[in-house]
């Protein structure tokens, strides 16, 4: 009579360590073959799943970039033109004035240099953020001191600032620096507040500066970018007469500004774009736009995935190591294959003792268990070794490239799943030899 439940499972898990011990070479073999398939899975998957992330857990499902088309006529193909990824200036403005959103932002990004008061520190450039009020309640902007400015301080064009935890670090050693000034430009503005920890990866606000990498160090009122003429850094587009320029003017034809809304209920989504469908008509009517309303309403995922934010190299690499997996797991298919079909002797001793077929492929599937864990084990080394190595590239998202505990979990998933699937042929195999025409042969 066969026990069952944990102690049946432990007798073939002392089984399986014995067998893997009396034949080491083609032990090791098999967990090799399985931890090089892992580790070139888990590196490329950890990118992805990094690179792929949802920069706003929470959040994301209720913030919407709108898209709406000034241009002339030029190209127009209805049905099949998309909208301009930007907003010029007027309709920025407008758009923010209408306040139809239960929250908003008007912003680009830009380059600002910094002159430091403290001796020993040489003036050097950092990246801006220039932006509205809503900007930090709308993305949940964390603040280990102070606080955001307002919308009052927006219309006023206020001389105040919001550092980044990493500027005030470099600048004041960490502490409190609100209601210090900073210098950057030529002007002194007052620092309102100091982030904390944030650093959403992709830079989803403002693809046409970066796509990865850490945030802006400073963050001033849009207003008062406009004021003191500081330089605009990203993309833009003009069209019929625009201007060049670092920074377009307010009144040329040129987008080149980044503007978010959150709407909270898909009902508020979905009024909000009938207003932008009324809005287009209107500037139609008044001569400014030329084509007929083209509007898009994406929630901020579907935004990262119609800009493709992921590289193409990572995605093809990625396939590639997973067929890689497979080729391993074929291999490993074969070297199980022999070692099972070598203990033909063994199992039909214990068919003939009584053990039924479906006793014996457990077994073999436990012992294929436990050279998934080891090929395991080995993949999570490789892992980190080719994430380690993922970092020491010069790529935007390299320094991301780090394995935390869903991929941790994944990775022994995979390896346990995959060497068990890897398994059955074998297992199924040795089952089916007749136990009389063994025992003949002792």
């Amino acid at each position: 009579m066969q026990t069952q439940g944990p102690t049946m499972f432990s007798y073939y898990l002392n089984l399986a360590l014995r067998s893997l011990r009396r034949t080491p070479i083609l032990t090791a073999l098999m967990v090799l073959a399985i931890a090089l398939g892992i580790g070139a899975s888990m590196t490329t998957l950890t990118v992805l799943h990094v690179l792929s992330g949802d920069p706003l857990p929470g959040r994301s499902s209720s913030l919407y970039y709108p898209q709406i088309d000034p241009r002339d006529d030029t190209g127009y193909v209805p049905g099949k033109s998309q909208p301009m990824d930007q907003v010029s200036w007027i309709d920025g403005m407008n758009l923010l004035q209408a306040k139809r959103a239960d929250d908003q932002a008007l912003m680009t990004g830009g380059s600002v240099a910094i002159q430091p008061a403290q001796a020993g520190l040489d003036p050097f450039y950092q990246t801006a953020r220039y932006t509205t009020a809503g900007f930090f309640p709308m993305f949940g902007v964390p603040f280990r001191y102070g606080r955001a400015w307002g919308a009052a301080e927006d219309a006023a064009s206020a001389r105040v600032v919001v550092i980044s935890s990493k500027l005030n670090d470099k600048l004041y050693g960490g502490g409190d620096s609100t209601g210090r000034m900073l210098r950057l430009e030529g002007q002194a503005l007052r620092i309102v507040g100091v982030l904390g920890d944030w650093r959403p990866n992709p830079h989803f606000y403002d693809l046409d500066v970066r796509n990865y990498g850490d945030s802006e160090g400073v963050y001033l009122p849009l207003s008062t970018s406009q004021d003191l003429h500081l330089a605009h850094l990203g993309g833009s587009d003009c069209w019929g007469n625009g201007g060049g320029g670092v920074t377009p003017s307010h009144t040329a034809p040129c987008v080149w500004l980044q503007f978010w809304v959150q709407l909270d209920t898909p009902a508020r989504a979905a009024a909000y774009r009938a207003f932008l469908i009324h809005y287009s008509q209107e500037q139609e009517s008044l001569g400014r736009f030329m084509r007929p309303p083209n509007v898009r309403l994406r929630n901020l995922m579907q935004w990262l995935d119609h800009k493709q934010v992921v590289p193409g190299d990572v995605q093809l690499q990625t396939w590639l190591a997973l067929g890689f997996l497979l080729v391993c797991l074929v291999n490993t298919v074969g070297l199980m294959l022999a070692k099972f079909m070598r203990r033909a002797a063994e199992l039909g001793v214990r068919r003939a003792l009584g053990a039924s077929k479906s006793a014996l492929f457990a077994q073999l599937l436990v012992e294929s268990g436990v050279l998934g864990l080891a090929g395991g084990v080995g993949g999570l080394l490789l892992a980190c070794l080719g994430l380690w190595l993922v970092r020491r590239q010069p790529a935007d998202y390299a320094s991301l490239a780090h394995l935390d505990g869903s991929m941790l979990a994944t990775t022994f998933l995979l390896a346990v799943g995959a060497s068990l699937l890897a398994g059955v042929l074998p297992a199924w195999s040795a089952c089916q030899i007749a136990p009389g025409l063994q025992l003949k042969t002792l």
